[in-house]
């Protein structure tokens, strides 16, 4: 049986997959980005927010209750990162500078159970996909989400080799992208691999995504043509809200800090 994964429902039906970004270890938090029903995943941030591997199970369970898919990513591409998040529950696993098909082949078989990959038994907690022990392990092989960043000019230079392997997602990390290529975010250089990112996922079937701070942003994206789009971040939600809120009562312009992104 299927496993109860909403990013893969939306995905199959070809609708866009709005989601969002979690950094703050808090499961309030976390229900309140995955409640609107147009939301289909929340990303919990084990790489750059304040969530690590004790904080998975409980906002796993927190997201997917509220009816979207916690996408959860880890650090690095070792494989006992990615066992730990996929044993907490996470509906997919995202892995930061998947810059070679080596690198993807890796995470591959660190997501998968045998004969296909390495991951070990131990589905105790995957409460979040709806399935413990031996019906999970049926279906996670085909059912989880495996989705690589690109982030770096050696991923752009063999995206058409990276898209070939066996994975479902190629998310665009812009700044990160920006900051490796040497140039300005979102200049003509810039856009243009995110392009060929864009169309060698096109090409190979495979889900084309990519990483904004705003709903402008956002909205630009899915009209080019990307699946798969993170709309906000907890902490630029907050500190944009706030600072809104302060300067109109104080009658001030004071600059807050947020995300750190430029946009």
């Amino acid at each position: 049986m299927p496993l109860d994964l909403p990013l893969r429902k939306t995905l199959q039906a070809n609708k866009p997959a709005a989601g969002a970004w979690l950094t703050l270890p808090s499961t309030a938090i976390a229900r309140t980005l995955a409640s609107p029903s147009n939301i289909s995943w929340i990303l919990v941030d084990g790489e750059h927010g304040l969530i690590n591997d004790g904080h998975f199970y409980d906002l796993t369970n927190a997201i997917a209750s509220s009816g979207a898919s916690p996408i959860i990513r880890v650090p690095a591409e070792e494989a006992w990162l990615i066992k730990r998040a996929l044993d907490s529950g996470a509906h997919g696993l995202m892995v930061p500078m998947a810059n070679s098909p080596e690198i993807v082949r890796k995470v591959v078989k660190a997501c998968k159970y045998p004969p296909a990959g390495i991951r070990g038994f131990g589905p105790m907690f995957t409460h979040a996909t709806g399935a413990l022990g031996g019906p999970y392990a049926m279906s996670a092989n085909n059912d989880l989400i495996i989705s690589v960043q690109i982030e770096h000019p050696d991923a752009i230079k063999e995206i058409d080799n990276i898209v070939k392997e066996d994975i479902d997602v190629a998310f665009i990390g812009p700044f990160d992208l920006a900051v490796s290529m040497g140039v300005q975010p979102f200049g003509e250089e810039h856009e243009a691999a995110m392009a060929k990112v864009l169309a060698a996922c096109k090409a190979a079937g495979k889900t084309a995504a990519i990483f904004c701070l705003n709903g402008e942003q956002a909205a630009k994206r899915f009209a080019q043509g990307f699946d798969m789009v993170s709309i906000t971040t907890d902490i630029d939600t907050l500190t944009d809200g706030f600072a809104v809120a302060v300067n109109t009562a104080t009658g001030s312009n004071t600059a807050f800090g947020g995300s750190g992104y430029s946009t």
